[in-house]
Formats: structure tokens, C-alpha cells, sequence
């Protein structure tokens, strides 16, 4: 469940649902239709009687084209309409119009450019999961970094595809339930498909949530499944009082309690020592974020994380 924008806290990880899931890299056109007409009959309208009889061969003026008139007592050769396009062809299985369908396979680790140097994740094509708690700035520092890319870039909130759902919405702050968790899940394998669709068409993705380290039914495993081992993972963590502050700014579904604030920002403290690259942006707006956010891509570009 997608709890970085206003869900309450999924329960923790139980004994006997098996442990929490890391983070590892490897894993055609018809001629002119006239209505009445039938093959082989004449119009309502033609006269009845005796068919004109065209001059003799050879008379100036015969035709011999494919409407020519005929020797007296010689049937017309039956004639075929060619038609005046041919069919266009099937279209290919991937694509739809000129935009490339996901590949079936995973979203593989971008690589890093043969020549020495820091590599420019500005003019890559990246996906990017933005980790963190509810307040910690996901969406307004993904929106920004998406904004100002140097190539096509997308950006996907799962709180915001989860809400797409209206009539019959799991509101998860009724409780976490299997209803609840059932649309999260879909709503991430929505996010999923969209992303590996923009990514086969070198549009860049960022993607944010709030996947818990010890919550494997939202942790990094499904991300990695659904969009591939391509998928760069960064937490955001301020300090609590920081993401106090910024929800108390919420209105609506989207606004926790300060106990459920508290307690959401200290089991995201799981992140510390997971090999994940953390953001403390607890002293830092949003054009800072995504600057150290680009540093932090950059080095997992040229060293591929091993999480």
C-alpha cells in the first residue's frame, strides 16, 4: 500500500509470511459500393430491350480498352475490378500507432558510457523509485527532477494511480485490509506497465512510494519484478520533525496523525545499512534534492548497486 502521501501504516512483517524481500539487480479499402446494385444485373433505370451494337472490328474509332463494345454475337469477357489500393498491411504485435509496447523482459541496468569520467544521469534514460515516508518530499521532488531533464522524462505516483479507482476506492485509512492491499497491489503493476511503456520509448521514469524494509508486501521485490532490475531505488529521509511539519500541511485522506507519522518515519529508519543510497533532505528544498539526487544516480550508473 502506497503510504507516503496520506495511507495510514501497513501492519509489519509476521512470523510465517516469509522474510522481506531485498533488493538484487540479477534477477484494406473496397472499390465504390452503390446500393441496389447486384453482380451481374442491370440498374432499375437501364432500358429493356435490344444491346447497341458497337462498330466492326477495325473501324476507326473501335476502342480496345476493357469497356470496348462487342462483335455481335460474342458474350462480354467477364471483367474484374482491380482495386484501386492494396490492403494495407497487419499491423506488428508491438506497437500501437508509432509508440514502442514494453519489451516483454524486464527493464535491464542502464549502463554506464564507455568513456572515463562521472557519468551524466541528466541525458540518461533512467528508471528511478524515490523512497521515503509520508512528508518526506517524494512527489514535489520527483516532479522537479522530471521537469527539468535534459531528455523525455515521466514521473508516477503510485498514491495517484491508486486514486484513479472512484466508486468502491479501498480508503486505507479505513484500515488495512485485503481490499486495501489487493488495489495497491494493482495500482503498482499498473505503474509498472506504464513505466516499462515509457521506458521502451526512451522516456525516462521516476516513480515514488513508500515501500517499508520490513513490509514485504511492499517492499522492493514487486517493484523489481514489475519493472525490472533497471530500477534505481533512492530513500528520502528527513528528519521526523520535518515530516511533522509537512503533514500538517495535508488536507484531506491525505493527512496522517503524528503518531502514525512517527511511526511510519521509524521503521523507514530500516533503510539505514540495506545498501540503498539515503537523502537526509532534512536542510535541503526541492532544486537542492534533486541536485544531490542526480549525484546519487550518477555514482549508481557508473557502480551498479548491489542490493
Amino acid at each position: 500500500m502506497q503510504h507516503a502521501v496520506g495511507s495510514p501504516l501497513p501492519p509489519p512483517h509476521q512470523p510465517g509470511h516469509g522474510p522481506a524481500v531485498g533488493w538484487s539487480p540479477a534477477a484494406q479499402h473496397p472499390g465504390p459500393h452503390h446500393p441496389g446494385a447486384h453482380p451481374g444485373s442491370a440498374p432499375a433505370s437501364a432500358p429493356q430491350g435490344p444491346a447497341p451494337v458497337g462498330p466492326p472490328p477495325g473501324f476507326a474509332g473501335a476502342s480496345t480498352g476493357p469497356h470496348a463494345p462487342h462483335p455481335p454475337g460474342h458474350a462480354p469477357a467477364p471483367h474484374h475490378t482491380v482495386p484501386h489500393h492494396a490492403p494495407p498491411p497487419p499491423p506488428t504485435p508491438d506497437t500501437t500507432g508509432h509508440v514502442q509496447l514494453p519489451p516483454g523482459g524486464p527493464v535491464p541496468m542502464p549502463s554506464a558510457p564507455p568513456t572515463a569520467g562521472t557519468p551524466d544521469p541528466t541525458s540518461t534514460t533512467l528508471a528511478v523509485l524515490l523512497i521515503g515516508p509520508a512528508g518526506a518530499g517524494k512527489t514535489s521532488v520527483a516532479k522537479y527532477w522530471a521537469d527539468h531533464r535534459r531528455v523525455p522524462t515521466a514521473h508516477i505516483s503510485l498514491d495517484d494511480v491508486r486514486e484513479w479507482v472512484r466508486s468502491g476506492f479501498a480508503d486505507p485509512q479505513s484500515g488495512w485490509n485485503d481490499h486495501s492491499e489487493a488495489q495497491y497491489r494493482l495500482a503498482r503493476r499498473t505503474c509498472g506497465f506504464a513505466a516499462r511503456n515509457f521506458l521502451a520509448n526512451n522516456i525516462s521514469c521516476i516513480l515514488d512510494d513508500a515501500v517499508f524494509p520490513d513490509r514485504p508486501v511492499v517492499g522492493l521485490g514487486g517493484w523489481k519484478r514489475h519493472v525490472g532490475p533497471g530500477l534505481l531505488p533512492v530513500v528520502l529521509l528527513p528528519g521526523l520533525e520535518i515530516v511533522l511539519e509537512r503533514n500538517a500541511e495535508r488536507s484531506g485522506n491525505r493527512r496522517l496523525t503524528d503518531e502514525e507519522v512517527a511511526r511510519i518515519h521509524g521503521r523507514m529508519a530500516g533503510w539505514y545499512g540495506s545498501g540503498l543510497p539515503i537523502i537526509d533532505n532534512s536542510q535541503l528544498d526541492v532544486p537542492q534534492t534533486a541536485r544531490v539526487l542526480d549525484d546519487v544516480l550518477a555514482r549508481s550508473i557508473a557502480s551498479p548497486p548491489q542490493w
